[in-house]
């Protein structure tokens, strides 16, 4: 059969709060809210489950962590099947005794689990302290082939490497989706918070560029932690095409569920006529191999 022109992506932005099983249904209902808007593939925001709790260092936090198959990832089966839908979800995953990942799941429209991919680029800065509660991915870049396309999926602090973004598209990557959780320190907001914001969507549009694909980011909102601090999520989800356009974008302070086709024929085009691919110096680069100058 002839692969359709089109596939649509469904993105849900959403406030995460403390009950973790009311998130879930939340979930669960935007996932049914795209279906019905004509999405093919739908993805939530970066570990959905519960609030962004790597805004502090707590032993007793590891106990959201849940085994892939799990309860979360067997719900998203579920509403992938129902609603005959691809489904990207990010978990908290404990993978044994000590070895937490934060992982992305991938669901093709009958429910089956097509695979996952554990997040590579591990943050530890002011109220992101990843590296406290997830061991770094060990099953390298990965490309699903799903029912309604091929589906790249990185998360989050991955956004900012290109090298990630590159080594998806070129394993066939239709679309790279990121589920993703970034926010302003609020008292960072006024002299900082445009720029921010400005730099996170910019990179990103540029990975589109380069290589040639549609690319998504799906981010949570709302402010959490104490109220004189804590982290402000600013929304603001969005779909790029090929040529780093933008097809589509939600506000920076509401949950919504953000709809977008995409045409492979803009893919064709846009390699036509850019071809980065075909120009690439694949003899020249062994040097990224190393950590800095060479050295």
């Amino acid at each position: 059969m002839p692969t359709p022109n089109t596939f649509t992506l469904g993105l849900i932005q959403m406030r995460c709060e403390p009950d973790v099983d009311a998130n879930v249904d939340k979930a669960i209902n935007a996932i049914h809210k795209a279906a019905d808007s004509q999405a093919q593939i739908i993805c939530l925001p970066e570990l959905f489950r519960s609030p962004y709790f790597c805004q502090r260092q707590a032993p007793e936090v590891f106990d959201l962590a849940e085994p892939i198959p799990g309860p979360t990832s067997e719900r998203l089966a579920e509403v992938a099947r129902e609603t005959t839908t691809v489904v990207v979800g990010s978990i908290f995953e404990r993978r044994a005794a000590g070895v937490y990942h934060n992982t992305a799941v991938v669901f093709d429209a009958d429910g089956t689990l097509l695979g996952l991919y554990r997040k590579m680029h591990i943050p530890d800065d002011p109220l992101y302290f990843e590296k406290y509660y997830f061991t770094p991915g060990d099953v390298g870049f990965r490309v699903f082939n799903t029912h309604y396309g091929r589906v790249g999926v990185l998360v989050c602090w991955d956004q900012w490497f290109p090298e990630a973004a590159r080594l998806t598209a070129l394993q066939g990557a239709e679309v790279i989706l990121y589920p993703t959780a970034i926010g302003w320190h609020p008292s960072e907001k006024k002299e900082h918070g445009d720029a921010q914001h400005d730099a996170w969507e910019t990179v990103q549009r540029g990975h589109a560029i380069a290589n040639g694909v549609y690319l998504a980011a799906v981010n949570r909102v709302g402010h959490e932690g104490p109220a004189e601090s804590g982290l402000q999520f600013w929304g603001s989800s969005f779909v790029s095409d090929p040529f780093g356009m933008l097809l589509g974008r939600t506000t920076y302070d509401r949950e919504e569920v953000l709809v977008v086709p995409c045409e492979r024929a803009r893919l064709e085009d846009v390699r036509r006529n850019w071809p980065f691919f075909r120009d690439r110096r694949v003899d020249a680069y062994g040097e990224m191999q190393k950590r800095w100058g060479g050295m």
